[in-house]
C-alpha cells in the first residue's frame, strides 16, 4: 500500500525546487551577460589599441564591420556604432578583464559581486552616452545593481540628476541617530526632490499637492527611493483628546522605521521644526513598535537660507531632515521654443475646417505655451476639433454630389 504524500511537505518540496530554478537561472544570465561584456570588451580594447598605433578611423571600423558581419551573420551588435561603444567602453573601464578574471568557474563569488558584471550593455550604453564623470558612473551602476533598475529606470534617475541629489538634505541625523544607522538615513534622503509627474498651479495649495502625490503613488516611490513602503496621507493622531493630521506618513524596511513626510509650498520656517518635531515624537509614543529605530521626519519646502534650518534643528532631540523640492509648472524652454505660435494654430484649424466656420480664438492655448500645464484646452482637443472639420467635409462633399 502507498504511502499518501504529506501536503504541507511536497508544497515545501516544490518551494525549495522553484527557488533553486530562480537561483541558477539567475546566474545562468549574469554569467551569459559577462561573456557577453568580456567579448565587447576585448574587441574594444582592439579597436582603441588599433586607432593609437595604426590610425584606424570611421571607414575601418565600418570594414572591420562589415567582415565581422560576414563571417558571423547570426550575431547580432557588430554593427559600427556598437563597435564603436565597445571601444569606448573598453578605453572606460580599462580594468575589466582583471574583473572577469576568475570567471571562469560559474559559481565564482567574485562573479557575483562585480558591478560592472550584472548590469546589461544597454545599461553601459546609456551610461556612455550620458554620464562622463567616472565617478558618477559607477553610482548608476551600483545603484542599477542594488535596487535591480532596467535601463529605462535608471535613465530617468541620471535625468533627474540623483547622483548630486541624493544625501544632500540638511539633517541632524548626526547628533540624533547612531552610526552607522545616520549615514543609511542621510543617504536615503535627496534634496531636492524631483515631482516632474505633477501638473502644478499658482492657486493650489498644499492639500491639492499632497492629493497629487497619492495620486501618482508609483511615481512618487520611485522618486523616494528603496524600502519605502505608504501608510497613509492625512494620517490622524488623537492626543489626549485633541486631533491632528500629518500630511504623509510611510515607513522604510530599509531603515526600519516610520518616515513623515510633511509639504509646506513656501519657504521653510523655524516653527515649521517644532510641529514636525511634535508628530516625530506622537508617532514614536503611539505606533513605535520595540523593534522599529526611531521615526524620522521630513519637511519639504523651499530651502534658500541653510544657516536658519540648522539653527532651528539645532538641539532637537528627534530625527530631523529638510529637503527642497521641484514641480513640473512650465514646458522646457527647447520645447517651449519649438511649439506653434496662438496664430499658427488658428490657421491650422481654419484650414482643417474648409475655412467655412468661425474658429474660436485660441487664447488658451497660449497660456499652455507659456507654462501652464493645466490650460483647458488639452491636444486630445485639438485632435477632436481636426477630426470634426473632416467630417464636416465629407459630409459637403456627399451633397455637393
Amino acid at each position: 500500500m502507498k504511502k499518501r504524500t504529506n501536503l504541507s511537505t511536497y508544497q515545501s518540496v516544490v518551494a525549495n525546487l522553484k527557488e533553486k530554478i530562480r537561483e541558477a537561472r539567475v546566474r545562468s544570465a549574469l554569467t551569459l551577460n559577462a561573456q557577453l561584456l568580456s567579448l565587447y570588451w576585448e574587441i574594444g580594447a582592439t579597436i582603441a589599441q588599433q586607432e593609437r598605433s595604426e590610425g584606424w578611423g570611421a571607414k575601418t571600423v565600418e570594414r572591420l564591420s562589415a567582415d565581422l558581419r560576414d563571417e558571423f551573420p547570426d550575431m547580432q551588435g557588430l554593427s559600427p556604432r556598437n563597435l564603436r561603444y565597445m571601444r569606448d567602453f573598453a578605453v572606460a573601464y580599462p580594468h575589466f578583464p582583471n574583473l572577469q578574471a576568475p570567471l571562469a568557474k560559474l559559481d565564482s563569488p567574485q562573479f557575483v559581486h562585480a558591478p560592472l558584471a550584472q548590469i546589461s550593455w544597454y545599461h553601459h550604453i546609456t551610461l556612455l552616452d550620458k554620464v562622463k564623470d567616472p565617478t558618477e558612473r559607477l553610482f548608476y551602476i551600483y545603484k542599477s545593481v542594488e535596487n535591480g533598475w532596467s535601463r529605462n529606470v535608471m535613465l530617468h534617475h541620471i535625468e533627474n540628476h540623483l547622483y548630486r541629489r541624493q544625501g544632500k538634505a540638511i539633517t541632524n541625523f548626526e547628533l540624533t541617530l547612531p552610526k552607522p544607522h545616520s549615514d543609511l538615513a542621510r543617504e536615503t534622503l535627496k534634496n531636492p526632490y524631483v515631482f516632474d509627474f505633477l501638473s502644478i498651479t499658482e492657486q493650489m495649495q498644499e492639500r491639492d499637492v499632497e492629493r497629487q502625490l497619492t495620486q501618482h503613488m508609483r511615481q512618487f516611490l520611485l522618486e523616494l527611493g528603496k524600502g519605502f513602503a505608504y501608510v497613509g496621507n492625512q494620517y490622524k493622531l488623537t492626543v489626549d483628546g485633541d486631533e491632528f493630521a500629518l500630511d504623509l506618513l510611510f515607513y522604510n524596511f530599509l531603515l526600519h522605521c516610520f518616515v513623515i513626510f510633511e509639504l509646506k509650498l513656501g519657504e521653510f520656517k523655524p516653527e515649521h521644526a517644532g510641529k514636525l518635531n511634535f508628530y516625530v515624537n506622537a508617532i514614536d509614543a503611539q505606533l513605535k513598535g520595540n523593534e522599529d529605530r526611531p521615526t524620522i521626519g521630513v519637511l519639504l519646502c523651499k530651502t534658500p537660507n541653510h544657516t536658519v534650518i540648522k539653527y532651528a534643528l539645532k538641539g532637537i532631540s528627534t530625527p530631523m531632515g529638510v529637503a527642497d523640492y521641484k514641480l513640473l509648472q512650465k514646458l522646457p524652454t527647447e520645447l517651449r521654443s519649438q511649439m506653434p505660435t496662438e496664430e499658427e494654430l488658428e490657421q491650422a484649424l481654419e484650414y482643417e475646417q474648409g475655412s467655412t466656420q468661425k474658429v474660436q480664438p485660441l487664447s488658451k492655448i497660449r497660456k499652455m505655451i507659456s507654462g501652464d500645464l493645466s490650460a483647458e484646452i488639452h491636444p486630445r482637443r485639438l485632435k477632436e476639433e481636426k477630426k470634426k472639420g473632416r467630417n464636416e467635409r465629407k459630409k459637403k462633399r456627399s451633397s455637393n454630389e
